[in-house]
């Protein structure tokens, strides 16, 4: 207790002052706590040396960044050229190129199977040409498993 009053007391009678002050400031327009020195770097502020700061910063801007023109825009990028073994999608044109006979073993049937699919897997060729070599892998895929099932009758 400070002087017949509790710290809360004395707390609540402090803060009722700074209000009755600042009522009396905002009629002269006043913030508290604002820097006078503020104002006159404001332009059109109170003291006269405002237009010579204004000035001082515009002269240490100096010439105006003008901005780089535009990269020309690429040109589009010229569409994939399907490669030719990829048009051959008949059973026959598949068959001729795996070249299964009747010696083959199923280790050499697993090896063509591999190189096949290295050339024509649709993964590693373009979108556009997908269909293609999906197509072909699914008939090199049915040929070589009806090879590997005459070997093992």
């Amino acid at each position: 207790m400070l002087f017949k009053q509790s710290l809360f007391q004395s707390v609540l009678d402090r803060l009722d002052s700074e209000e009755d002050l600042s009522e009396n400031e905002e009629a002269g327009h006043r913030i508290r706590g604002l820097n006078v020195s503020f104002a006159a770097t404001v332009p059109g502020g109170e003291t006269p040396e405002a237009s010579h700061l204004d000035e001082a910063y515009r002269d240490n801007l100096g010439e105006p960044i003008i901005p780089p023109e535009p990269a020309p825009t690429p040109r589009e990028p010229e569409p994939p050229v399907m490669p030719k073994h990829l048009a051959r999608t008949s059973r026959e044109e598949v068959a001729a190129e795996l070249a299964i006979t009747s010696d083959s073993t199923l280790q050499s049937l697993h090896e063509k199977r591999r190189s096949f699919a290295k050339a024509n897997h649709p993964d590693s060729v373009a979108a556009l040409f997908r269909e293609q070599a999906t197509a072909r892998m699914t008939l090199a895929n049915q040929l070589i498993d009806e090879a590997i099932r005459r070997l093992t009758r």
